[in-house]
C-alpha cells in the first residue's frame, strides 16, 4: 500500500524522535560508564546484585568440571558453580564477572596451602550479595560443616576426570588446605602429587559447592533470620575464654577455626612427624 507524504513525514518524524532519544540515552549511559568512580564507590552500590536460588546438584557438577577446566582450581570451580551458573541462567551482571580471578585460590592460594580454595570461592560468592553481618553466619555454617564432614561424598562415576571408583573419606578437622590434603593423603596412603589426590580435591570442590548452594538457598528463603545448625567448636569455646577475651592478658589469638589440628600435639598425624628433622 502506498503511503501518503503526510504519513511518511509523521513516520520519519517519529523515528527521528525515537532515534534521537535513544542516542541521548545511549550517550548518557556511555558517559556514566566512562566517568571515573569516586574512591570506594561501586556501580549499583555495595551488594547490589540479586541472588537467585539454584539447584545444588547441578551446581556441584559444574563445580567439578570447573576444577579441572582451570587446572585443579577448586576456588574457580566453586565460584563458577554459583555465580557462573547464575550467569548462564540470568545473564548480566553475573556473566560479566572475571571468573579467572578465582583461579588464584588453587592449592590454598597459589599452592601456599592456606584456606581451602573451594571455601574461599563460596565465601566470595556470598559477598556479592550480603554484607558482613548477614554473610558471616553463612560462612560459619559452611566452614564448620567442612571441618566435621567426611569428604569427598560426590562421585562422578564414569565421568571422573582423574581416577574412577570410590575414594577414601575423612573429616579434615580444618579449613586449611595444607591440613585437609595432608590428613587425607596420610589416611589413604596416597601421594599429594597423584591423580587420586587431584580427583579427591575435584570431588571435594563439588561437595563444597553443593553445600554452599544449599546455604545460599536457605538464606534467600529465611533472610535475616538465617541461622546455621553447626555450633561453635568446643575447642574454640574453651580456648577463647583465655585467648579471645577482652582484657585478658592471654588475649592474642584470632580466628574461629578448630584449634586442635594445629595445637593438639596428641593427634596421630602430629605425633608421627614430631621428630621429623
Amino acid at each position: 500500500m502506498a503511503l501518503s507524504r503526510r504519513q511518511m513525514l509523521c513516520g520519519l518524524g517519529g523515528c527521528m524522535a525515537v532515534g534521537g532519544a535513544a542516542a541521548l540515552l545511549g550517550g548518557e549511559a556511555n558517559a556514566a560508564e566512562k566517568a571515573p568512580a569516586g574512591r570506594f564507590q561501586q556501580v549499583n552500590g555495595d551488594f547490589g546484585w540479586k541472588p537467585h536460588k539454584l539447584d545444588p546438584a547441578e551446581c556441584a557438577l559444574v563445580a567439578y568440571d570447573g576444577y579441572w577446566h582451570k587446572g585443579y582450581a577448586c576456588g574457580y570451580g566453586v565460584f563458577y558453580g554459583i555465580i557462573g551458573v547464575m550467569g548462564e541462567k540470568y545473564g548480566a551482571p553475573y556473566n560479566q564477572f572475571p571468573f579467572a580471578m578465582l583461579e588464584a585460590n588453587k592449592g590454598g592460594i597459589s599452592d601456599w596451602g592456606t584456606i581451602c580454595g573451594a571455601l574461599y570461592g563460596a565465601a566470595a560468592a556470598y559477598a556479592l550479595f550480603w554484607g558482613r553481618d548477614e554473610r558471616t553466619p553463612m560462612v560459619n555454617e559452611l566452614y564448620r560443616w567442612y571441618e566435621k564432614t567426611s569428604l569427598p561424598i560426590f562421585n562422578p562415576g564414569e565421568a571422573a576426570k582423574g581416577v574412577k571408583g570410590n575414594l577414601h573419606q575423612n573429616a579434615s578437622g580444618s579449613v586449611l588446605c595444607h591440613i585437609s590434603v595432608s590428613k587425607w593423603c596420610y589416611a589413604s596412603q596416597t601421594e599429594a602429587t597423584s591423580k587420586a589426590r587431584n580427583e579427591r580435591c575435584g570431588r571435594l570442590t563439588a561437595d563444597v559447592c553443593r553445600k554452599a548452594v544449599e546455604i545460599l538457598n536457605a538464606k534467600i528463603e529465611q533472610g535475616k533470620d538465617f541461622k546455621g545448625v553447626f555450633a561453635k567448636q568446643d575447642s574454640v569455646k574453651a580456648c577463647g575464654e583465655c585467648h579471645q577475651t577482652k582484657g585478658n592478658e592471654a588475649n592474642w589469638a584470632k580466628g574461629v577455626m578448630d584449634c586442635t589440628p594445629c595445637h593438639d600435639g596428641r593427634s596421630a598425624l602430629m605425633n608421627k612427624f614430631k621428630d621429623h628433622p
